[in-house]
């Protein structure tokens, strides 16, 4: 006799079989797709053995495509199908690309959404869709490792993406049909796969140096938390900009003063990448060029490599002291720091690292793997097949998030540096009587002018009730999630009418621009004070002015002489006179004047309102309804 499992609806046949879970490392150069296999960590290759798949993708004329390797094998010859270094691209507006200059050999298309396509021979394609197809190799690969579907992934993402950035990576993922469990900054997940194989506890820095990024991150890890103490870097440093360096000193050498093309120039970073691994190992390395009419013949010895590369190493050192700085800690109180990325291997990196902070880095897990093994262990963890184990990761947020208020201004609803996910809220009100509307306008940035600052997203919340300035009560909500991705809620508080948005900008912020925007917080921080306190003065001025006319308008010829009402216009007059200089105290003086030259009016008014509240009705009545 068969015999029939039996189950509740809806519940697995065996409620207790793990679930597959993996964690991706989606790099700039190579990506890492890992999972915890009986109890332990490993990185899954492909059917040759191969553990690291380039980010490399070519189009061809079919409309076909093809990933990894058999990619980069044709990047030289075909550069402008074949997609490398992607992850520079992922979040970026067409202004933002076009920086990139001579970087790129690809022809970009902008559109009405902001994301730039880049058209290849089988038609545009956009970045995001270059990366979905790399996230869905690594997943087949997987699949046919663990013989089923990938229940979840957890997928890395440097730490100083921003929400357009990390949406853009999302996006890839929904392409690819991926369960999303989380998306983990790069730095965290190396702190995970070291805090949890060593036990260590103390602050930990993270120097995670890859092909197209580099991010510095201090931590501090106790008892199973994990908590982001700063974060800093740059979205455009890395492995790719070493490779650069080699090609243009070939170029100098070999006196080549002809325009470089750009099938030569990607030829010459591919032949530069192999130079650079080979100097790891050895003193000097042999360099033979033959592009065309590009050829060069001769030796880089790694005393001039670390010559040309010195200027690169010191950016990133000069982002770790703002780190240290940021994280409110001296760099004597690192206990360990982490090493993270394939470039990390140049031994000028590893010297410079260890004499910052005085200790040499740890180096027990392979570099290139070390973040999709952290990626793998939260994994492991988010889908449920371990869940005694407790394990907190706390992020933080690269810059502050705001609303536009009156005259321009920035309120601050959560400051930068603040440990993710949060929960924020602020209430606002009404600026003109009978106002039934309010555009909210979300934006990120340190200056007190959103002027200053970049706008996220607007949105409307209408069906507010008509009542005086300033009566109405709106409740705005500030929520960012795990994954650094920002929702914005508006709700009037005594209707309960809402409105509410996810922001997705359609570009991203690189590291130079926050890097920009938070020193030129510092550099303007005494002007922005005084800017923002003339717009407040102003904004007050106004809506003091506002509320006298309207006053006078209902109410002067009954309650008030013909010289007062030409004394209050005179105030009103001085007031008016001033508004467009800059002298925030004469507003400010000019404006109490005002009000003081109208409190015998607002008494007069008040008197007449209670009087004709009163009117046919005994005070008996009053002290009735009280008992």
């Amino acid at each position: 006799m068969a015999l029939l499992q039996i189950t509740e609806p809806g519940q697995a046949l065996d409620p207790h079989a793990r679930k597959r879970a993996a964690g991706i490392d989606l790099g700039t150069t190579n990506s890492l797709i890992a999972s915890v296999r009986a109890g332990v960590v490993q990185t899954l290759p492909d059917d040759r053995g191969v553990h690291l798949l380039p980010s490399v993708v070519r189009y061809l004329e079919d409309g076909s495509y093809v990933v990894g390797e058999e990619a980069l094998a044709a990047a030289k010859s075909d550069p402008a199908n074949t997609l490398l270094s992607i992850k520079r691209l992922m979040g970026r507006g067409i202004k933002d690309v076009s920086t990139l200059g001579d970087q790129v050999p690809y022809e970009f298309i902008d559109t009405d959404g902001g994301m730039p396509l880049i058209n290849v021979v089988s038609g545009p394609v956009s970045p995001v869709k270059a990366s979905a197809s790399i996230l869905q190799s690594l997943v087949h690969r997987a699949e046919k490792i663990l013989a089923g579907k990938i229940d979840g992934v957890v997928i890395t993402v440097p730490a100083y993406f921003d929400d357009a950035q990390r949406q853009a990576t999302k996006d890839a993922a929904t392409i690819a049909e991926l369960n999303v469990l989380r998306l983990l900054s790069e730095p965290t997940a190396a702190a995970v796969a070291y805090g949890l194989d060593s036990g260590e506890e103390g602050v930990i820095a993270v120097y995670d140096l890859g092909g197209g990024t580099f991010d510095i991150s201090l931590l501090r890890l106790n008892r199973g938390v994990f908590e982001v103490l700063s974060t800093g870097g740059d979205s455009a440093l890395g492995g790719d900009d070493f490779d650069r360096a080699i090609a243009e000193w070939i170029i100098e050498a070999a006196g080549y003063e002809s325009q470089i093309s750009q099938a030569q120039f990607r030829g010459l970073m591919l032949e530069a990448r192999g130079f650079k691994e080979s100097l790891s190992d050895n003193a000097s390395v042999a360099v033979q060029i033959d592009l065309e009419d590009l050829q060069f013949e001769g030796e880089l010895s790694k005393n001039e490599f670390n010559q040309l590369i010195a200027p690169l190493v010191d950016k990133s050192i000069k982002a770790c002291r703002r780190a240290v700085r940021d994280a409110g800690v001296d760099v004597g109180d690192v206990n360990n720091v982490v090493l993270v990325g394939g470039s990390t291997r140049v031994p000028a990196v590893v010297d410079a690292v260890a004499e910052y902070f005085d200790s040499r880095p740890l180096d027990s897990i392979d570099p290139d793997r070390v973040v999709a093994v952290g990626a793998a262990i939260q994994a492991n963890v988010l889908v449920g097949n371990k869940p005694d184990e407790e394990m907190l990761l706390l992020d933080v947020l690269p810059l502050s998030l705001g609303l536009e208020t009156m005259g321009g201004l920035t309120e601050k609803i959560i400051d930068r540096n603040t440990t993710i996910p949060v929960s924020k809220a602020q209430e606002f009100t009404t600026y003109k009587d009978g106002q039934t509307a309010m555009l909210i306008h979300v934006v990120q940035g340190e200056r007190e002018l959103v002027d200053d600052c970049r706008s996220l997203a607007r949105f409307e919340l209408r069906g507010i009730p008509p009542m005086v300035a300033g009566a109405a009560k709106i409740g705005v909500l500030f929520q960012v999630d795990a994954d650094g991705l920002l929702s914005v809620s508006a709700t009037e508080l005594s209707t309960g009418v809402e409105a509410k948005v996810e922001v997705k900008p359609s570009y991203g912020l690189n590291e130079d621009e926050i890097k920009s925007m938070l020193q030129a917080s510092f550099e303007h921080a005494r002007e922005d004070i005084d800017a923002r306190s003339l717009t407040e003065a102003r904004v007050d001025a106004v809506r003091v002015i506002e509320a006298v006319r309207g006053a006078l308008k209902s109410d002067a010829e009954n309650l008030l002489s013909p010289d007062e009402i030409d004394e209050i216009g005179k105030s009103i007059h001085q007031l008016e006179s001033v508004l467009d200089g800059a002298d925030s105290v004469a507003i400010q003086d000019l404006t109490r004047a005002l009000s003081l030259a109208t409190d015998e009016f607002a008494a007069r008014r008040m008197d007449a309102n209670v009087k004709l509240a009163l009117a046919g009705h005994e005070i008996n009545e009053f002290d009735k309804g009280q008992g």
